[in-house]
């Protein structure tokens, strides 16, 4: 592994570092193809130049870059009163060498792209971390802080590489150690039908407005700015809003003027238009739509486009069915389906690659219960209660699971509880790490 330290500059009471990481594509071939990662460095003004402990951040998705932060947000500062942070871009996301619709093809076709990306769960960026931890660290180990998905990797960390970790928390991301992705959306589907009832509670003029929606998109779907085909099925995904803390309301504003008068009648609005194609569009991370089911395939079963199929055992989200009778159109949650790699434009040449990852029956385990069991990393996690993106029951089992792990179940966030719930949700996961809650 090297790093390049790219530039050092500051902003409001920080002092930020790139780095630049060159990795092995696949670490049993450690003499093979090298791919690059990304890391920012970020330590607070007045403490620049200390000798602090490492705190590494493993963002959700899976295919999100770390967030840009500025200054000290959300947790951040928190973890800067004693800690320098990396925020990594995991391979593949943000500045790291990318995975898109534009680099993909250099691999050559579906096949082999479909072989390139099992190089990017969360298995593999778990060896990344291994592979820059000691030139980061001087080889010591560092308190690992996972979000979402960014938690699933953390599991498959305490799982093969233990000790690489100071300390383990996780917030939101408490996976299934052996559930099959059918599982996953069989228990998230009743959880979705639960926000939806609870924001058409908040906003019961919304029923209404998202029946006309619908209808409208059912009797001609929209081809959106940067041709982006809006059904009513892509419509009713807007519902990925709904599992973070504010997104209820965002999904209200959104809706509340979705139509403006026009020459013989109405059409959505270009503000509602482009709006819709901010939330829907994949262009920035496609990967996330790639191997949203991969992330849960461990065995011989192919996922075979779970979330679709599961789907339908919950004929409540049939658009057409509910405006053929009285019923509110539901929107869905985090699922990924064969038609948006129609609809999108970023993954329409993907698709092929998308069908082959989902036949795939030759994946590896992600996590070791054994290892787990016999876990003596000091370990915390939030689980949030009603987490419309991870199952509160899985993420209890596993918390179990997981030998000295000290869950907190909390209602008063959604997923998002690490970014809304400003420092208290990590000042928490210390507190109950080091026996101090």
């Amino acid at each position: 592994m090297s790093d390049t330290r790219t530039a050092t500059y500051r902003q409001p009471g920080v002092v930020l570092t790139d780095h630049r990481f060159s990795v092995p594509l696949d670490h049993d071939e450690p003499d093979g193809e090298r791919i690059e990662l990304y890391g920012r460095e970020v330590v607070a003004a007045e403490r620049e130049g200390m000798p602090l402990p490492w705190l590494l951040y493993l963002q959700g998705g899976p295919g999100f870059g770390a967030h840009r932060l500025v200054g000290r947000p959300h947790w951040l500062g928190r973890a800067l009163s004693e800690f320098r942070v990396l925020l990594l871009d995991q391979r593949g996301t943000g500045a790291s060498t990318p995975a898109n619709r534009q680099t993909l093809p250099l691999r050559g076709g579906p096949e082999e792209q479909a072989d390139h990306l099992t190089h990017f769960r969360a298995d593999s960026i778990v060896r990344d971390c291994e592979a820059i931890r000691p030139g980061l660290t001087g080889g010591a180990p560092w308190t690992v802080l996972g979000q979402s998905f960014g938690g699933f990797c953390t599991t498959t960390y305490l799982s093969t590489a233990p000790e690489g970790v100071a300390t383990a928390l996780f917030t939101g991301g408490l996976p299934a150690l052996d559930g099959h992705a059918d599982d996953v959306y069989r228990a998230a589907y009743p959880r979705v039908i639960r926000k939806n009832e609870a924001h058409y509670a908040r906003y019961p003029q919304d029923v209404e407005r998202a029946r006309r929606i619908a209808a409208h998109l059912l009797e001609k779907p929209v081809e959106l700015p940067g041709g982006h085909l809006l059904t009513a099925e892509a419509f009713q995904s807007l519902g990925i809003l709904l599992g973070s803390g504010d997104g209820s309301h965002h999904l209200h504003f959104l809706l509340e003027d979705a139509f403006v008068r026009v020459p013989g009648g109405h059409a959505l609005s270009d503000a509602f238009q482009e709006q819709v194609r901010g939330h829907l569009s994949y262009a920035a991370n496609p990967l996330y739509a790639l191997l949203h089911e991969a992330i849960y395939a461990q065995d011989d079963r192919p996922t075979a486009w779970a979330a679709e199929r599961v789907r339908g055992e919950f004929p409540r989200f049939d658009a057409a069915r509910a405006l053929a009778g009285d019923e509110p159109v539901l929107f869905t949650g985090e699922t990924i389906h064969p038609w948006q790699f129609t609809a999108d434009p970023a993954l329409r040449p993907l698709r092929e690659t998308a069908g082959i990852l989902a036949a795939r029956t030759d994946w590896t385990p992600l996590y070791d219960p054994e290892r787990l069991a016999a876990n003596e990393v000091p370990a915390a996690a939030a689980v949030y209660h009603e987490d419309m993106y991870v199952d509160t029951a899985d993420s209890l089992r596993t918390a179990a699971a997981i030998r000295g792990l000290r869950p907190w179940v909390t209602n008063e966030y959604e997923h998002d509880g690490v970014r809304a719930g400003g420092p208290r949700v990590l000042d928490r996961l210390l507190a109950l790490a080091r026996d101090r809650a």
